[in-house]
């Protein structure tokens, strides 16, 4: 049984359906200039910093904007977004609950900047439970790199083996893997078709059993 004490969640696609909503932005961006938006490209640009899923996004379409113009247009858009449809994935209200009635220091590690990050999660009064947030902005090299998490092993004070880890993107699990954390994948509708090789778990959403299991072993599923 491994030695888990303390719990990290990726936010995008793992606590907000955000993930689900970042290509209504990119397809919004990319209709304005006559393009069309493909699963590729939305693949490829998913759980990575805003910064470089956008370089992505220009490389792609050999777009003649910069990534600050595109940034600033996707703030415009997601705002809009964000008043009709941010919302939390299945199961991370009871999940959540549950891991503070256990007594788990828990954060949060995103791609997404940090006050974003603590603007969003405090629309669902997250934030007060937390021990921290690290967000994209924070680090010098974004998911897939594990550097993220290995920051957040080393502020918990544990060993990145006594940590697990919540992802939704191949990318964001890939960060916690290599970080040498206890990877549990929870794969969206936009994110089934990814690789997560490597992971302790593949789980159906955040209400599957096999996590209770795992972390609170005497709660009755």
């Amino acid at each position: 049984m491994p030695d888990i004490r303390a719990v990290v969640f990726d936010m995008d696609g793992t606590i907000l359906n955000t993930e689900m909503l970042y290509p209504k932005v990119s397809a919004e961006i990319l209709r304005r200039r006559g393009l069309a938006l493909s699963q590729d490209l939305t693949d490829a640009m998913m759980g990575r910093p805003a910064p470089v899923a956008f370089q992505v996004m220009i490389d792609w379409h050999d777009l003649a904007d910069s990534i600050e113009i595109l940034e600033r247009e996707s703030e415009e858009i997601f705002a809009d977004i964000l008043e009709v449809s941010l919302g939390l994935m299945p199961g991370f209200t009871e999940l959540f609950k549950a891991l503070l009635q256990a007594k788990y220091p828990l954060a949060v590690c995103t791609s997404a900047s940090r006050n974003m990050a603590v603007e969003l999660l405090g629309r669902f009064n997250i934030t007060p439970d937390l021990q921290f947030v690290i967000g994209g902005d924070e680090v010098q090299h974004g998911k897939p790199h594990p550097e993220i998490y290995l920051a957040a092993a080393s502020r918990l004070a544990l060993s990145p083996q006594q940590i697990v880890v919540f992802e939704d993107s191949e990318t964001g699990c890939k960060a916690a893997i290599d970080a040498g954390t206890h990877a549990i994948a929870v794969p969206g509708d936009h994110s089934k078709k990814h690789s997560f090789i490597g992971a302790q778990m593949i789980a159906d959403t955040l209400h599957d059993p096999r996590i209770y299991e795992l972390l609170i072993p005497t709660r009755p599923v």
